[in-house]
């Protein structure tokens, strides 16, 4: 079923069939895995007209390949988009995209709060080069208008943000963009296609890291990018090819296949078991805190409901007495796993501020809205009655500490 024949299609079903006729694969069901790092031509002219654009067909894997051509006319079907890249990773997706598109001279604006590599690339890395980066509070439109100019060439931002779970409106900064001929570029790892196409409400390129719920066991590094057929066929020449070289390997891109199949399934386990967690955590008593587009409490609760088809597998919470009572309560769990990325069948739980964001310094920390004792739950598959349990013996550990803590810190 071709990408473009696929629209009408639903969403499952796109994931599990889009970008595969079975016409060259001797009608194998699952597609082969082109362990290949490149291709004989028929001819030399051949081989030149592929060089030159000429011809389509594959020439080099570090350009392209069989089973990653698959997996990207897969995943721009169930994106909205002309087309998708994959790369070796989700830095490897960000990177490959900004150094595509930006020179020195340029400027950037960017949400206050990202996750910690993406921080470090841009506060730390592509300052070097003499871009500037505009950092702003994407909730506060005035801010954002403040700093744009003819020199900014993309606003970038992740919703919802990791780890503080802050949401930014996509439509509303895409058209502040486009006013500027910027490029919106949404980091939309967090919701996935499932939940939020970016793409559909004004944004130009969506990333991902398909480490996540894309692939989706824990088992594997990757990264997508879905956007306009011009704007991909750039990165992939100039960002991917020549700056980067982040190249996602054919068994990778097998997995996330085989992870696609099931993303449908199992993003709506994720949405309902955090939505069950993050209700019975806001009525603890031991919880100051927490942060889950789904609560009716959720400052951003309208925009959620406008932009996310549901409220996501990922959970942000504080407890009564910070960061040591919040040590005291990882360190107690036993299900749960004290372990960094998101998206697995596992739960997973970890300390942003000693280790995601750990990039940041604590005034940065502190000026992006990510507080020392701030605890990041990636809610997993298991029965949700099971990860409840043991949070509440997790909690229950503060109590023992109890003395030595200040309860209203």
């Amino acid at each position: 079923m071709e990408s473009s024949n696929s629209r009408s299609f639903g969403f499952a079903t796109r994931a599990i069939h889009a970008g595969d006729t079975q016409s060259d694969n001797h009608g194998a069901l699952v597609p082969p895995v082109y362990m290949s790092s490149t291709f004989v031509f028929e001819s030399t002219k051949q081989g030149a007209d592929r060089f030159e654009g000429l011809e389509l067909g594959h020439f080099y894997s570090r350009v392209s390949n069989p089973t990653l051509d698959i997996l990207e006319r897969r995943f721009a079907a169930i994106a909205g988009a002309e087309a998708a890249l994959a790369c070796a990773s989700g830095m490897g997706a960000i990177t490959s995209v900004l150094w595509s598109i930006l020179q020195a001279g340029d400027e950037i604006v960017v949400a206050k709060t990202l996750y910690g590599c993406t921080f470090a690339f841009l506060e730390h890395g592509l300052s070097k080069f003499d871009i500037k980066i505009h950092s702003v509070d994407m909730c506060n439109i005035e801010a954002v208008q403040s700093v744009m100019s003819d020199k900014v060439k993309c606003i970038f931002f992740e919703t919802p943000s990791n780890p503080n779970m802050e949401l930014v409106d996509i439509a509303q900064i895409s058209q502040i963009a486009k006013v500027y001929d910027a490029l919106t570029i949404v980091d939309n790892t967090y919701c996935t296609p499932y939940l939020s196409r970016p793409l559909e409400l004004g944004a130009d390129i969506t990333v991902h890291s398909a480490t996540k719920y894309l692939g989706g066991h824990g088992d594997l590094v990757g990264g997508m990018v879905a956007g306009s057929q011009d704007l991909l066929t750039q990165v992939r020449l100039v960002g991917l090819k020549d700056m980067t070289g982040a190249v996602m390997a054919p068994l990778t891109a097998h997995q996330i296949m085989r992870g696609l199949k099931t993303l449908e399934l199992r993003m709506d386990r994720h949405c309902g078991s955090a939505m069950f967690i993050a209700k019975k955590l806001e009525a603890h008593p031991l919880v100051a805190k927490v942060y889950y587009p789904g609560l009716k409490t959720f400052n951003q609760y309208d925009l959620a409901q406008q932009q996310m088809l549901k409220p996501g597998g990922m959970i942000a919470f504080e407890v009564i007495g910070g960061k040591q009572a919040g040590v005291a309560m990882m360190d107690t769990l036993t299900l749960i796993k004290r372990a960094v990325s998101l998206g697995d069948p596992d739960s997973l739980i970890q300390h942003p501020a000693s280790m995601t964001h750990s990039a940041y310094s604590v005034k940065e920390r502190k000026a992006h809205g990510i507080s020392e004792g701030l605890i990041r739950l990636s809610v997993g598959l298991e029965t949700p009655q099971d990860i409840l349990d043991d949070l509440a013996k997790g909690l229950a550990a503060i109590k023992t500490i109890a003395p030595t803590l200040s309860m209203a810190s």
